[in-house]
């Protein structure tokens, strides 16, 4: 079959049978697309369940009783598009990204979230982005459309973070944390795309109609449906496989107990992307489902973008390691440090007193204490040592005395000063 005519016959299915067929898309793997189109049309070697359907859409299409009803509708397709602003692509052309045709592993038998979840046969874009190489450095963020504030804030902080670090945001342009997730993106001055559960020509929901708009100028937008294509139920769950399978990776911020985008995530793994989820406050009914998700085994924690990226970028795009605070004390070694703790912070004592009190030789206490003066952590006295009120540590460049060794530098503001009451 020529490339040509391999399209024609996946804009005609597209059009006659809903996305994710399961059925139709064993069948187009098996004898190809025109030839599926030919059973389709006549009604003959698919369920009678598929060949109804077919038949009612092209009672509904005006098309019935045409010699060659896959060209007209094709035709039909490609003069809605253009009026439109818009493009079709398939799985024969260049723009076509083969990440959804990894699909065919979550559409089988025996699958948890839905049987029909089949790649694309064809998808409708508008936005001056090429669909392919959109999606080569792609995440998802997906959530509660009920979002809070917290939600609201980890989402435009997560997706302006990624897009400046140069990733493509995929959501579905809902409210919530989809669109937030979105502005977020496109404040960043990066590249988002969002997949609708309607056709190209609606705006939906109409409260994001101007951020929709947006995207369609400078980022993407994506369909499975044809124009005039209404959003039902159904049609928001069947388009998450889509959002799942089009990037390396899907991040959950809030979600309730019953949240759509606990399916998005539930196609990632079964695609083999990597499922990572926010944590939220125990006690909010946005974070339910978060917090169910992360029980889950394989299922990734994160609180930051670097964290996302080391999880689905490239080998060696770590992310930093949290450390707590540094203290002055840090640069002692543990002996040290415990004659310090010995030390009082107003009444002198000796060095024979302080060994006693930390447990240690007089003679460790007599070698360290002179360091610890040097550093800045006691001062002496002619009755013996007391804490400083005001200990440095090793100035920038410095390096402990030779001969008495120092911990790990500390790099933060200095320890408060401990008080009688401990003593």
């Amino acid at each position: 079959m020529r490339p040509g005519e391999e399209r024609v016959a996946r804009m005609a299915l597209g059009m006659l049978v809903e996305p994710g067929c399961r059925e139709l898309g064993v069948l187009v793997r098996s004898v190809g697309a025109q030839e599926a189109l030919a059973r389709a049309v006549g009604g003959f070697g698919i369920s009678r369940a598929l060949a109804g359907a077919v038949q009612a859409r092209i009672r509904g299409s005006g098309v019935e009783g045409s010699p060659d009803v896959g060209a007209q509708l094709a035709e039909r397709m490609e003069e809605l598009a253009q009026r439109l602003g818009a493009r079709i692509v398939t799985a024969v052309d260049d723009e076509w990204p083969l990440a959804l045709d990894d699909l065919v592993k979550a559409s089988r038998e025996g699958n948890m979230l839905r049987r029909d979840t089949d790649p694309p046969m064809c998808v409708w874009l508008r936005g001056p982005l090429r669909f392919a190489e959109t999606l080569e450095r792609a995440v998802s963020v997906v959530g509660a459309r009920a979002i809070t504030g917290y939600g609201a804030y980890v989402a435009s902080e997560f997706a302006y973070g990624l897009a400046e670090s140069g990733w493509t945001v995929v959501s579905g342009g809902a409210l919530g944390v989809d669109v937030t997730a979105h502005r977020g993106a496109l404040a960043g001055a990066g590249a988002t795309v969002a997949v609708l559960a309607c056709g190209i020509d609606k705006a939906y929901p109409a409260a994001n109609a101007a951020v929709l708009e947006q995207i369609g100028d400078e980022g993407l937008l994506v369909t499975e449906w044809p124009p005039g294509t209404h959003p039902h139920k159904t049609r928001f769950l069947t388009r998450n496989r889509v959002i799942a399978a089009a990037t390396r990776g899907t991040v959950m911020i809030e979600a309730g107990s019953r949240s759509g985008a606990r399916s998005t995530l539930g196609y990632a793994r079964l695609l083999q992307r990597t499922a990572m989820v926010v944590p939220g406050p125990i006690n909010s009914p946005m974070s339910v489902g978060c917090h169910v998700e992360l029980r889950q085994p394989g299922t990734v924690l994160v609180t930051r973008v670097e964290e996302i990226i080391e999880e689905i970028g490239s080998i060696g795009e770590l992310a930093t390691p949290i450390q707590g605070a540094g203290r002055p004390e840090d640069v002692l070694d543990p002996l040290q440090a415990r004659i310090l703790d010995a030390v009082r912070p107003r009444r002198a004592t000796t060095a024979e007193q302080i060994a006693a009190t930390a447990g240690v030789s007089g003679r460790d206490a007599r070698r360290n204490l002179p360091l610890l003066e040097e550093l800045g952590f006691v001062v002496s006295g002619p009755d013996g040592y007391r804490l400083s009120s005001e200990p440095r540590g090793p100035v920038e460049g410095e390096s402990p005395p030779a001969g008495r060794p120092a911990g790990r530098r500390g790099s933060a503001e200095p320890r408060p000063v401990r008080g009688e009451e401990q003593w």
